[in-house]
């Protein structure tokens, strides 16, 4: 494993650079290693101890081939697994037995059977869901391949799939305003929902980090989009009245967890940082805690721990030690997690484990998107 120095110093050859105060690194896939104290005085405890047993688990679930999944959504899978692994501070460059698999494991990604004309839902059966989780894992990756040609190959499939995204957010019909600016379950979908838009602005935001060009029209729509799902009545300005409130999955739709999570998540990485629907999202969370049963909570933690640490202070120290606490309790003994929600349970362990590390890693604030 290598020190958070030595990822910094490797992250610095992307030659980009960062709109923070790190050099360019993954958006999930570059914590500094759990088993060492990073820049911020973190050091071993509890939680670093069971973010390793998660990723033990995660290589045992490795096939020869290099995907690592529960046998469904295999590439989706396993773009969330390598993010889930490099967040813990392993690299596929990294002489250990976690590079040699994240190596294997980016490699079955960019096999030419995983894709389908650029999109990469297609294959798996992942639809815009697993697009976006594989653009966002190819976009922190470029950089870090573990040689010149697997660099070309990164960007050459990013370029891919970020043009079908902006193609299929082109296809709404800026008449249909409910619609116009979002993305769904497949390209050609006519309508758009928050839980599949928000994993393309992520990718987005994390390809523009790695020095590719996002056209702003782009992120513009899909702002437009996100705030037209926050529930509330608007002021002849356009401005909402309720001021604490939240996004639901679409447009009028009632605020949940995960949706209010995603939405809050989805406006900060657009940099709306500032809009009153970001702070009414974030006062909305801090009093709308889930029970570990509730339909989508391993989706709505991995955004709530990433949106609340932005937030900062109460946010921040609330909602970490909530969440560590829970997966502390919750996690299996061969290190794993089980969601025990029906939907979330029929994706596998390897989902839920991968989402309660990327949960858990925010604590290392480390990345580029996780910094204030």
């Amino acid at each position: 494993m290598i020190t958070s120095g030595q990822q910094s110093a490797v992250r610095g050859q992307r030659g980009v650079i960062c709109h923070l105060s790190f050099a360019l690194c993954f958006l999930f896939a570059a914590l500094p290693p759990v088993f060492a104290a990073n820049a911020q005085g973190v050091t071993n405890d509890k939680v670093d101890e069971a973010m390793k047993r998660g990723v033990e688990y995660l290589l045992t679930k490795q096939k020869p081939t290099g995907e690592i999944s529960d046998d469904r959504y295999s590439t989706a899978m396993t773009a969330l697994s390598i993010m889930a692994i490099s967040a813990t501070g392993h690299t596929p460059m990294e002489k250990s037995r976690e590079g040699e698999a994240l190596k294997k494991a980016l490699e079955f990604v960019l096999r030419d059977d995983r894709v389908e004309k650029g999109y990469f839902g297609e294959r798996d059966h992942s639809r815009m869901y697993g697009h976006g989780i594989i653009s966002l894992m190819l976009a922190e990756m470029v950089g870090m391949g573990v040689d010149k040609d697997q660099d070309i190959r990164l960007r050459e499939r990013l370029t891919k799939a970020m043009e079908l995204m902006y193609w299929s957010q082109e296809r709404k019909r800026p008449t249909d305003k409910d619609q116009y600016g979002g993305w769904r379950y497949q390209p050609k979908d006519p309508d758009s929902d928050l839980s599949i838009t928000i994993w393309q602005v992520m990718a987005l935001r994390a390809a523009k980090n790695a020095g590719m060009d996002v056209p702003k029209s782009v992120i513009e729509r899909a702002v437009t989009y996100i705030k037209r799902c926050y529930k509330s009545e608007r002021d002849e300005n356009g401005k909402p009245k309720n001021l604490k409130s939240a996004c639901g999955y679409q447009p009028y739709n009632e605020p949940h967890f995960a949706s209010a999570a995603a939405g809050l998540r989805a406006l900060q990485v657009c940099g709306e940082y500032e809009a009153l629907e970001t702070k009414g999202s974030a006062d909305w969370l801090k009093e709308h805690r889930a029970k570990y049963d509730d339909r989508f909570f391993y989706y709505g933690a991995y955004y709530f721990s990433q949106a609340m640490y932005q937030q900062g202070g109460d946010y921040a120290s609330g909602a970490r030690l909530w969440l560590e606490n829970l997966f502390l309790e919750k996690q299996k003994p061969d290190g794993s997690w089980h969601s025990d929600d029906g939907q979330e349970r029929e994706a596998g362990s390897v989902y839920s484990t991968s989402m309660a590390l990327l949960s858990l890693a925010v604590k290392c604030h480390f990345l580029p998107l996780f910094e204030r």
